[in-house]
């Protein structure tokens, strides 16, 4: 998928490829001076917060430094039916704000169709899950303590100012789940400085970091984190025990496991490896992830109009001598040779739009990409995700 985001991010921060992510601190500014705007703006975050419903973690409000209790700016709705959901009371989110507060909403790609393709195109850029959250700060206020993320984080400064301190890891690469604890930062400071709007930063995983607007008088800032947590080898020790549950070598118990048969498990153990290698793991993990949520193709409502994948990750597609091969979404399709270059532009991430010249049977495999769940019908809000930021095709 070729995404305005991902080339930006990779020219500003001289990135040739994600090799370099969760590897050191990198900065850069993004050229492109419309595409800060264009991702997200404040009254665009206060419009997403006021339409959805909510509930706290997922949405947060910080004044002075410390976190606010959800009654002091979220409500119970009740509907005509007596129906009782979450939302944010908006009068009093203007209150917290307009005195110098911040507001944080959590994987706002749930919502957002722009943010919703972005985090879909950084993670076939990666090849881990992306997700976002937004932090809208207003005034001369403080932000969070120092503090480490488990997850590489990739910041876009998009109005506003805010100020940053960096420090290295104390422990390399920790872990939520870890071995020991990582409480205390180091002393030296990597970097300390303002973001500016089209300012990017990529923080490695365990890097401590903290942000304010302390000093920064009347103003704003809205950023936003881009986080990708990214598959370890813990992660696929994980997935061999599961996969190790098929030979009833391992499902025996240990205490009848001495001798040549402890030797045994040892050997199959070792063979399990190489059979589930690191590099096959990650590849079957991106072949079975599921689709994102997408709309479902009801032909009652009229022919289809365009299709775009919705895979987590790029399909995977091989040629053979009369037949192709697609696999994605935990889905493997065998189709006629013939479709290839169809096939290709329905999975390339981009947007596809038919017309009245659109070979049919090119629209018959969009329709069964849809069914299977490797793409989703284009609608005019979800071509609204990828307007100006994806190039589109048409059959």
């Amino acid at each position: 998928m070729d995404h305005r985001l991902v080339s930006n991010l990779e020219k500003a921060f001289g990135w040739d490829g994600p090799a370099a992510l969760g590897a050191a601190l990198a900065r850069g500014h993004i050229d492109d001076e419309s595409l800060p705007g264009r991702l997200l703006t404040p009254n665009g975050l206060l419009e997403l917060v006021m339409r959805r419903h909510l509930e706290n973690p997922q949405l947060r409000m910080y004044a002075e430094g410390r976190m606010l209790h959800p009654t002091g700016f979220l409500e119970t709705f009740i509907s005509r039916r007596r129906q009782a959901s979450g939302r944010a009371d908006m009068d009093a989110v203007g209150h917290v704000l307009n005195e110098g507060g911040t507001l944080v909403l959590d994987t706002v790609n749930q919502f957002d169709p722009t943010l919703e393709v972005a985090c879909r195109a950084l993670s076939w850029w990666t090849g881990e899950l992306v997700s976002v959250n937004a932090y809208l700060a207003v005034g001369d206020t403080a932000g969070f303590d120092m503090h480490w993320d488990d997850h590489d984080v990739i910041c876009i400064q998009v109005a506003g100012q805010k100020s940053w301190e960096v420090r290295a890891a104390a422990r390399p690469v920790p872990m939520h789940r870890d071995a020991e604890p990582n409480p205390e930062p180091p002393e030296q400071v990597l970097w300390s400085g303002t973001m500016e709007v089209g300012d990017v930063m990529h923080i490695p995983r365990g890097f401590w970091h903290a942000a304010t607007r302390v000093g920064s008088g009347d103003g704003v800032s809205l950023h936003l984190t881009f986080g990708t947590t990214r598959r370890t080898g813990v992660t696929w020790i994980q997935h061999l025990a599961d996969a190790a549950r098929d030979n009833e070598l391992f499902r025996t118990d240990l205490e009848t496991s001495e001798g040549p048969q402890a030797t045994l498990l040892t050997t199959k153990l070792l063979d399990l490896a190489c059979d589930v290698s690191a590099q096959r793991y990650l590849e079957d993990m991106r072949e079975a992830m599921p689709p994102g949520r997408h709309l479902p193709y009801v032909s009652a409502f009229g022919p289809l109009a365009g299709a775009v994948a919705v895979t987590e990750f790029p399909p995977t597609i091989t040629v053979g001598r009369q037949e192709l091969e697609v696999r994605a979404a935990g889905k493997k399709l065998t189709l006629a040779g013939r479709a290839e270059r169809w096939a290709r532009i329905l999975l390339s991430g981009h947007p596809v739009r038919f017309d009245d010249t659109t070979d049919p049977a090119a629209i018959r495999l969009a329709e069964r990409f849809i069914q299977e769940g490797l793409c989703a019908p284009l609608t005019d809000v979800s071509s609204s995700g990828y307007t100006g930021l994806v190039p589109s095709e048409t059959f």
